[in-house]
Order: C-alpha cells, then structure tokens, then sequence
C-alpha cells in the first residue's frame, strides 16, 4: 500500500504542470534608473514619503527609502533589496483606491512591453495586460497584483508584450461576406472559416516561427502553424501554396501563403485556428478587432468555448 502510494505521489509530483521560476527582487541603490526605479518612488509615495518620481535613484530617493526603512525596524542603508521590497508592494485590484501603487504597476507593465498609460487608474487596460503578463507566467489569482506577480514584474528583464504586435490574416477587402462573417461560429471546435477567392494572400498575424504542416491529402490540406513569440500557435489551412519555409521566422503582417481550397474543404476559404497550451480558442473577438484597426484582445484571454453552430 505504502509503495503504491508513492508511486501515484510520484506520477503526480511529475505530471504537475511546470510554473515558471521566480524571479530575485532587483537590487536598487543611489545612482541606479530607468522604470524600476520609477515604480520603486511610486510605492514610496503610497507609503507616504514625499518623493518626486523621476525614475532616478536621486538623494532625494535615498533618503525616502531610509525614511522608509527606518519605520519598518529594517536596517537603513538606502539600498532596495529583496526585504525592503517584500515590505513596499502592496496588493492592487482593479478599481484599486491606491493610486501610486497602481501607477507603479502600469511602469512595470509598460518596461514588458504594454502599450498603456502610467495614470494610476485600474481600469480595462491595465486589467487587460495583467491578465495577459498573468496567464502568460502562469500566476494564480485573477486579475490582483499580489507579491508574486510584483517579484515577477520587477525582477525579470524588459520584455515585448502583446499588445499592438498582429496584423490581420488577409487583406480586408478580400473577406467575401462582409465584417459581420468574421464573427460567425466555427460548425465544429473553436476556430473561424474566412470565405475568400483562391491565391488571396495570407499575412502572419504575429512575430514567431512558421511550421509547415498538412498536405493536399490531408484534412488540413497545405497548412502553415505560426508558433508565436506570445506563446501561443496559430494554424493556417486549406491553402493553394506557402511562402515560407519550415522554421522560417517571420513577423506580423508578414506574406506566408496564399488561400486555397485544398484538403477537406467544401470551397475555397482560410480555416484558422488558435491553439493555446494546445486547446482551440476562439478567435473571433482578435479576428474583428484587427479587421476593425482596434487593439485586440490578448490571445491568452480568449475563450475556449461559445463560437461553435
């Protein structure tokens, strides 16, 4: 009994998805700048220091953070390190009271690449990209900034976030049945038929690397999948021809194929998919956004269900 216990505790322990590792708190003194140090005179100030938020590690900054320090019982060099940034962040919410705080996480947000305004407000955009920065580093609790998220976000490098890096699939005066098709549901699992005359160019809709799969036999037919940067893969099918190569890299708006009828097809039209951590989600929502010219939503917010007949 007791060995088959193990056993299954084994299995478990090795089948438990893999989180991502967390990050240190960056080390920050006198003389140090750049977006870290603005979200660190933020949180001084909801901490009630009187600080001027210049993203320079100033005097002024140094004598904040001892000030600081000094009421917490913690030894007071003026040196941000990972105890007295555990102390400073404080969990935000959207709708959150606390202003500086919140603008400390948009800096934060903004050093990853999200295109959105440092103006203290939680608001849609700012939910938006934490929900994204969240699924994308497998954090746990919604759309509340808590300390691990906060260790994550300051501590790992600038990065490019999603937002404001696709393109749409094809040209948009080639989608055959109007705007209003690109919402339509999918007959069988998440994913969007686009009506469209063969040899229509097909565009990457985001930064990654192209995969080539399917064939003339295959359901599919002529296939390219873009693994993108954002960590999730996009499926092109029924295509005439492709433009790329296997492991080619491309980037948004980028030609990779012409639309075809190949496969098992009933006509000639664009079958695409989204594939995140390898389930369909539906596509439709990014789709009209990016037909619309309108910011679209993450892929790692889309739903997985409610866009099938």
């Amino acid at each position: 009994m007791i060995t088959t216990l193990l056993a299954l505790l084994l299995l478990g322990l090795l089948s438990a998805p893999a989180h991502a590792a967390v990050p240190d708190w960056p080390l920050l003194q006198k003389g140090a700048t750049g977006d870290n140090v603005a979200s660190l005179q933020f949180l001084l100030r909801q901490q009630g220091r009187s600080v001027t938020a210049t993203a320079e590690f100033d005097a002024q900054t140094r004598s904040a953070v001892i000030s600081y320090q000094q009421s917490q019982g913690l030894a007071a060099d003026g040196i941000v390190g990972p105890v007295t940034w555990s102390r400073l962040v404080v969990s935000v919410a959207p709708g959150s009271a606390q202003a500086n705080a919140v603008r400390a996480l948009q800096f934060q947000l903004r050093k990853h690449g999200y295109d959105i305004a440092a103006d203290g407000v939680f608001g849609e955009r700012t939910s938006a990209a934490v929900q994204d920065y969240k699924a994308q580093h497998q954090l746990t609790g919604g759309t509340t900034v808590g300390p691990t998220t906060w260790q994550h976000l300051l501590g790992s490098p600038p990065g490019s976030g999603p937002l404001g890096t696709y393109a749409f699939v094809i040209p948009r005066t080639a989608v055959f049945d109007g705007r209003e098709s690109l919402l339509w549901p999918h007959h069988d699992y998440p994913a969007s038929d686009i009506a469209v005359e063969t040899g229509t160019p097909a565009y990457a809709i985001t930064s990654g690397t192209a995969r080539l799969n399917g064939g003339p036999d295959d359901s599919c037919g002529l296939g390219v999948a873009i693994d993108g940067d954002d960590g999730v893969s996009y499926q092109y099918c029924h295509l005439d021809s492709r433009s790329v190569s296997d492991g080619t890299r491309v980037t948004a708006g980028q030609l990779i194929a012409h639309t075809g009828n190949t496969g098992n097809s009933t006509g000639p039209h664009l079958h695409f998919g989204i594939f995140r951590q390898g389930t369909s989600v539906c596509p439709q929502q990014l789709l009209i956004a990016l037909y619309d010219g309108l910011t679209p939503p993450s892929p790692w917010t889309l739903p997985s269900s409610g866009c099938t007949s």
